[in-house]
């Protein structure tokens, strides 16, 4: 409600209202609701203006009490000290085969069956890829032919040997006659000596008989070995396994026209297997044949224990490491192909940083610890090294004489106080 004055005029009011001075009239403006909508308004206005003062009063208490300090948390430490570890070379590395060997053919022809499949284990001997035989089954039946031809022709051979034989006897047998009588005189010298030819001539004619036998001979033992050699070509129709092993790879396809020194299958000798670690070049001298080594596999609950059988000499151009490679003991878990890491004892010590192990947390690739630091918790991020007996190695984030918190209360957060014990 409000008032204006205007000379004269009354408006919005009885006509009985008194009139002030000065010719001036006081003028209500609105009606009754007009009045109550104002009453209403301030009303409101009241009743906003205790709202804000009560929630001002709770707001500092709620600020008085949080200013009230909070019990520190005790918490067991850790100290970081240096200890001394025996100077390890750790390499990573795969599993390898000391045997791969590619199965080929060795024989043309079109494969009709493979019977082994990528994993499977095969043992020496078995029957893994059969090829079509037809052409050379064929081959060995010409050359069976072949050999009775020839033994066909031996009575013909012995029976020209046993004529000959028998006009060099007869030859003889006359040449000695006429023997006997050129030294009586009964015949002549002509004689004789046609006598004596007729007897070269015999053991010539022995002689031929004898060495087409000698060629029959040949030719049988020829046409033997052609037999063999068709049914050594047949056999290689069977391709067998080489050794008792596991495929890693089939090449072929029943339909594939498979000829000499074609892929077919490739196997790995099971129960012989070795790890290659790439190892730097500055290393090389502290690796030798027969050295002890720990190799790691993450495939593999336990650490295996092997050693060092060969070190190839040469060094990568890209990778700037050598080759390391370690016999392994047998395990049913090994496989081809596992990474790990290998860990050779150079025979020195070295001082380092420890810190629990289990005292770390490992959120994807950042690892840290809670560190107590001036009766606070505080979270550390750090680089470790190698691990071994339960501590790890701390390479950055840490210093000598820090107490590392572990165990970590579970509700320990970062800028809490924390209260250390030893």
């Amino acid at each position: 409600m409000y008032l204006t004055s205007f000379p004269g005029v009354w408006e919005g009011a009885a006509p009985s209202r008194p009139r002030l001075g000065n010719g001036a009239v006081r003028i209500w403006h609105g009606s009754e609701e007009r009045v109550k909508l104002q009453v209403l308004r301030l009303t409101s206005l009241l009743t906003g203006m205790l709202l804000i003062a009560s929630c001002n009063g709770g707001h500092k208490a709620e600020t008085t009490k949080a200013a009230t300090p909070a019990a520190a948390v005790a918490v067991k430490t850790v100290a970081v000290a240096p200890v001394e570890w025996e100077d390890v070379l750790e390499a990573p590395g795969t599993v390898r085969a000391r045997t791969v060997t590619t199965v080929t053919a060795r024989a043309m022809g079109y494969v009709i069956a493979v019977r082994a499949q990528t994993g499977d284990r095969v043992a020496a001997g078995q029957p893994l890829v059969e090829l079509d035989a037809k052409e050379l089954q064929t081959a060995i039946q010409a050359a069976k032919a072949g050999l009775e031809e020839a033994r066909q022709g031996i009575p013909e051979a012995e029976s020209a040997v046993a004529g000959a034989q028998s006009q060099v006897q007869l030859a003889q047998t006359t040449l000695k006659r006429m023997k006997d009588l050129l030294d009586k005189r009964s015949v002549s010298q002509q004689e004789y000596d046609e006598a004596e030819a007729r007897a070269r001539v015999a053991e010539s004619g022995l002689a031929m008989a004898q060495a087409k036998r000698r060629q029959l001979d040949q030719k049988i033992r020829q046409a033997e070995e052609g037999v063999r050699a068709s049914e050594v070509m047949a056999g290689y129709t069977v391709v067998k396994a080489p050794f008792n092993g596991r495929v890693i790879a089939r090449r072929a396809e029943p339909g594939t026209l498979a000829s000499p020194g074609m892929p077919l299958l490739e196997l790995e000798q099971e129960g012989a297997f070795r790890f290659e670690a790439a190892v730097e070049e500055s290393r090389l001298k502290s690796i030798r044949p027969g050295q002890p080594v720990t190799v790691k596999l993450d495939a593999v609950e336990q650490p295996l224990t092997g050693r060092v059988a060969e070190i190839v000499p040469s060094v990568d151009e890209a990778s700037r490491t050598f080759i390391a490679k370690v016999n392994l003991p047998g395990n049913a878990a090994l496989r081809s192909g596992l990474f790990g890491r290998a860990a050779f004892s150079t025979g020195m010590r070295r001082s380092v940083l420890a810190t629990p192990q289990a005292a770390v947390e490992t959120q994807g690739q950042l690892q840290s610890v809670w560190v107590a630091e001036g009766g606070t918790a505080r979270t550390r991020l750090v680089r470790l090294g190698a691990m071994r007996d339960g501590h790890a190695e701390v390479l950055s984030g840490l210093q000598a004489g820090e107490r590392v918190i572990y165990p970590r209360p579970a509700t320990l957060a970062d800028g809490a106080r924390v209260e250390a014990q030893p």
